[in-house]
């Protein structure tokens, strides 16, 4: 079972080494820094996939990991995720990007086992700051009952830091993206919002508690999510990182051959995230994903929820499809594990994104 207690063991602040603040040699943090949907499916589409009756999920189609069955009990798990920083205190920039790393693994409805660091920073930069970003990476690791056992580090003017991960699943307990059937109930296990809250903190006009909040929520581990969510044998699952809500629920309406309805007034959303939106606080992640996912999506929602339905996440939570005559009891067990669940929208006949 993961550690629901995330922030715990990180301290507020980075004090032992005078350093220059992280986020200043960085152009984008976090996953506002993945690369454009648009470019990415092009890129995607000039590879081949691979011909192995034993890769269970690779590029065709691509999901949250790649899945690689063993035998008729095992599967292993595998990805990688890293990004520049979003923080400026070291030891919680690991501590988010292993959790946003490890995550994936979690999507998939698999256990992590073993991770490795991938590092790029500058030379300029105390070695001491490196080692506190590794403190926090190897910290969520554990938490999440795997091992950080090695890892590979370049020099780079822009600092950098993630993690490959391995995990195993069943290979006939998989929670792909391409599974959500008509009837099924859409729910979200964190709130949104980080990339406004972490836009404004870059501005400086973040309001008191709202970088708390969504730090204590990029360093929250889906793994109690997924451990509540195991026995209810989900039609799809994945988790809302860089493209926002709404480019993730296309996704796994677009594989699955199905409508979702999504229900605006129902999202949850980040402490001050709400009041940044409407004064029109954005991020470049916000652009890129509308210029990609916006025609498959018809809204007649706020302006202001469209844009946290755009914003691109950090370490988000779990979206899940699941058979309706389920959901209640999800959300009650969910809810009982003192976990965030909220009923976000539902499952149609039909294709496209609604968002109401």
């Amino acid at each position: 079972m993961c550690s629901t207690s995330p922030f715990a063991l990180l301290p507020p602040t980075f004090h032992s080494v005078e350093t220059v603040p992280l986020t200043s040699l960085a152009r984008a943090g976090g996953c506002a820094a993945k690369y454009a949907a648009g470019r990415l499916e092009t890129l995607l589409a000039g590879l081949v996939p691979a011909d192995s009756e034993n890769l269970l999920v690779g590029l065709d189609p691509a999901d949250d990991a790649a899945v690689y069955r063993l035998d008729d009990e095992r599967a292993l798990v595998f990805t990688v995720d890293f990004f520049p920083p979003l923080v400026d205190d070291p030891r919680v920039f690991g501590a988010i990007a292993a959790t946003n790393a490890l995550n994936d693994v979690f999507a998939m409805g698999g256990v992590p086992l073993l991770a490795l660091s991938v590092a790029a920073f500058p030379e300029e930069l105390p070695v001491e700051v490196l080692g506190e970003v590794l403190a926090g990476a190897d910290e969520r690791v554990r938490a999440a009952g795997a091992i950080l056992a090695g890892g590979h580090t370049i020099r780079d003017d822009e600092p950098k830091y993630g993690l490959a991960v391995v995990g195993t699943v069943h290979p006939k307990a998989l929670w792909p993206k391409a599974g959500a059937k008509a009837g099924d109930v859409l729910f979200l296990t964190k709130r949104l919002g980080t990339g406004i809250v972490l836009q404004a903190q870059r501005d400086g006009h973040a309001p008191d508690g709202a970088l708390d909040a969504a730090i204590a929520s990029m360093v929250e581990l889906n793994g109690a999510a997924a451990d509540a969510l195991r026995p209810f044998a989900p039609n799809a699952v994945t988790d809302v990182t860089g493209f926002g809500l709404l480019g993730h629920v296309h996704e796994l309406a677009s594989r699955s051959g199905v409508r979702a309805v999504i229900d605006a007034e129902t999202l949850p959303i980040l402490p001050g995230a709400l009041d940044l939106a409407t004064d029109g606080v954005r991020t470049g992640g916000d652009r890129r994903n509308r210029e990609y996912g916006s025609r498959y999506v018809e809204s007649n929602a706020s302006e202001t929820l469209e844009a946290l339905a755009w914003d691109p996440q950090t370490a988000g939570g779990l979206l899940i499809s699941i058979p309706a005559e389920r959901a209640a009891v999800l959300e009650a067990t969910l809810a009982g594990e003192g976990l965030l669940v909220a009923r976000i929208g539902a499952i149609e006949d039909g294709t496209g994104v609604v968002f109401r």
